[in-house]
């Protein structure tokens, strides 16, 4: 059952509840056929101590959104995902605002989905591009 881009959305935020992305205030905000978008505000609470977005907090906002992109394609009644590679290039600083992660595959496969996540700033600069590889194993009886 394909579900509507509605309901991704609503998902995607009932998951955050209780977790990381709740203390980071990651939001999903779009979904498409191939790609899933969250955003994240950039305030003091991610910052590095010289008042920019810190790294590990961007790349926290990609596994999120490129590992929930995963679940959309699983029957998550019988498979979890687990992010098993990431790397991140930092190419711009941002101070405030939000910044918005967007996952698009690569390869969708029974177990092992890679995506390009692109993390962007207000004014659609690339702030970091990153490579997400995840797996999917299935859940024991």
């Amino acid at each position: 059952m394909k579900l509507s881009k509605d309901e991704i959305i609503k998902k995607a935020n009932a998951n955050c509840k209780d977790t990381l992305m709740e203390t980071l205030q990651i939001e999903f905000v779009d979904a498409g056929d191939d790609y899933v978008i969250a955003k994240m505000p950039v305030t003091n609470k991610v910052h590095q101590p010289d008042g920019i977005l810190h790294g590990g907090a961007t790349v926290a906002l990609a596994e999120t959104v490129g590992s929930f992109a995963s679940h959309i394609f699983l029957d998550t009644d019988a498979f979890f995902v687990r992010g098993i590679d990431i790397s991140a290039k930092h190419v711009k600083s941002v101070r405030d605002g939000f910044v918005y992660a967007k996952a698009s595959f690569v390869h969708i496969g029974r177990t092992m989905q890679i995506f390009n996540i692109d993390v962007t700033d207000d004014h659609d600069n690339l702030v970091s591009t990153c490579k997400l590889t995840t797996v999917s194993l299935p859940k024991e009886c």
